[in-house]
């Protein structure tokens, strides 16, 4: 399967989740709420800077290349969407386990 292709199908699933959690922060509004957007935002850069590499689109970024500003995106971006969405997901699971 061709990097296009993988980066395309990983594209609905991230998306399914920024969209998801687009819909709890709309109706919750809270800090677990913002951090699960703000990873899941992380999460779908992720792919978008794997389709972009693929696409051959802002080649100045050196996309794929080491110690390139590609490459920083991308790993920090999936630092983020790591670390933010659980950490949204938990507080959100204990706010609504202490709530009667």
């Amino acid at each position: 399967m061709d990097a296009i292709a993988k980066a395309v199908v990983a594209l609905v699933p991230a998306l399914l989740l920024f969209g998801g959690s687009l819909l709890v922060h709309l109706r919750s509004r809270n800090l677990a709420s913002l951090l699960q957007l703000a990873g899941s935002a992380c999460a779908v850069l992720v792919v978008l800077t794997h389709l972009f590499e693929a696409l051959h689109v802002f080649t100045g970024m050196q996309w794929g290349q080491e110690r390139s500003a590609g490459h920083y995106l991308d790993l920090s971006c999936a630092i983020l969407a790591a670390t933010l969405f659980p950490i949204g997901y938990l507080l959100q699971a204990l706010v609504r386990r202490g709530s009667p």
